[in-house]
């Protein structure tokens, strides 16, 4: 049964918004969910997603789902973009997920927002709307009211504000104006697996790094299709998000790399581009009854692909805290946010850090980093990540 004749109110049916929906449903709370699109999918092509978020998908209940869409690749692979050398890589088999209790894989975005989407329609707790985007919202001691872009006001026990990078819901709560653009351009296509050049069709996630640029491409889909991702730093001023652009202009970033790498460029089709943005940490997600979750909390760079899994680790963060603290919603929102800020904050800077000295760096800064990476063990390499990958999502390590 219900805990609480009140809905709690999701604005955003992304993959933190259907996570939060789905963490409230198993503790026995009503959620509708706020979709501003006019049907709930998603956009963008591969992600990866590391044994954090597979410790999450366990507690939401779709951890065989979640793991019949992936893709198990057999390691991380940096390469030198300047000179084709390989300069590290890092096995994901079974010492890694012995060390960290899940696997490292890929999977279509599209695919895993699938699997939230079924869960939540087979509940009987979710509701899910579409064409219903959050302007605002007005509170009072019990209870949140929002007012969509059409004039209807929904009232609920609370609100999660996960309507990503712009939200409506931060910029009400928080009010620190538009995202930070970070100058980066990214460029993504997908392709089917025969368009990749045969020597370069590695069951890996590979990097390729160069001064201020960098490649990377994966498997998807069973092996079917191929995910590729080219990246550079040129100060792009403005946000821009899945613009079609020309093969040319992807190649203008890439014209000092070695031959290799650029044949990834030449293979790709239909490319489109994003400017990356990010915020800085932000301690207070939370306003009385309204709670910020995903990249409306805490949006950060691609470097440490952490996006989702940050997200699905809010969700639930969110929902254990909500069951520990019954009906005393100000200390659940309050804990939830002590607990999330530290971790998504170390993320978001570490993102940044990821980006600036081991995907772009050139000259002594890519010769350091080549020297340190290519002297560590495997467990040296492990030992750096434990911090992100070794945590349950409740601020506990495996």
């Amino acid at each position: 049964m219900p805990r609480d004749p009140q809905p709690f109110l999701i604005a955003g049916g992304g993959i933190g918004g259907l996570a939060a929906a789905l963490g409230l449903s198993r503790k026995g709370y009503r959620s509708i969910v706020l979709e501003q699109a006019p049907e709930l999918g998603e956009i963008g092509a591969g992600m990866q997603i590391g044994p954090n978020a597979f410790h999450a998908f366990d507690y939401l209940g779709i951890g065989d789902a979640a793991r019949g869409k992936a893709v198990y690749i057999d390691q991380l692979i940096l390469m030198d973009a300047t000179n084709e050398k390989r300069i590290a890589s890092i096995p994901l088999d079974e010492p890694f997920r012995k060390r960290f209790r899940n696997p490292y894989a890929v999977v279509h975005r599209a695919d895993l927002h699938m699997v939230l989407l079924a869960a939540c329609e087979a509940s009987e707790l979710i509701e899910l709307r579409t064409r219903s985007a959050v302007e605002r919202y007005d509170q009072d001691g019990s209870s949140v009211t929002v007012t969509l872009r059409s004039g209807e006001r929904v009232a609920g026990a609370a609100l999660v504000g996960a309507d990503g990078l712009h939200s409506r819901v931060r910029g009400q709560l928080v009010g620190d104006g538009n995202p930070r653009v970070s100058g980066h351009r990214t460029y993504r296509s997908v392709i089917p697996t025969e368009q990749m050049p045969e020597e370069l069709r590695w069951n890996a996630a590979t990097l390729w790094a160069g001064p201020k640029c960098h490649i990377v491409h994966y498997p998807l889909k069973g092996g079917k299709l191929f995910n590729l991702v080219v990246t550079y730093h040129n100060d792009a001023a403005e946000a821009v998000a899945g613009v079609p652009v020309t093969k040319d202009e992807v190649r203008k970033g890439f014209e000092h790399i070695a031959e290799r790498p650029k044949q990834i460029i030449e293979r790709g089709t239909d490319w489109r581009l994003w400017v990356l943005c990010d915020r800085d940490p932000t301690p207070n997600w939370v306003d009385g009854r309204v709670a910020l979750l995903g990249d409306a909390a805490h949006p950060m760079l691609q470097y440490l692909a952490q996006g989702a899994g940050m997200a699905l680790e809010d969700a639930v963060n969110l929902s254990h805290h909500l069951e520990l603290a019954g009906s005393n919603l100000g200390d659940a929102f309050a804990a939830y946010n002590h607990d999330r800020f530290p971790r998504t904050g170390r993320v978001q800077i570490n993102s940044r850090l990821m980006g600036e000295y081991v995907y772009h760096p050139d000259g002594g800064r890519a010769a350091l980093r080549n020297a340190v990476l290519r002297s560590s063990t495997p467990e040296q390499h492990y030992d750096r990540i434990a911090w992100l990958y070794g945590v349950t999502g409740l601020g506990a390590t495996v």
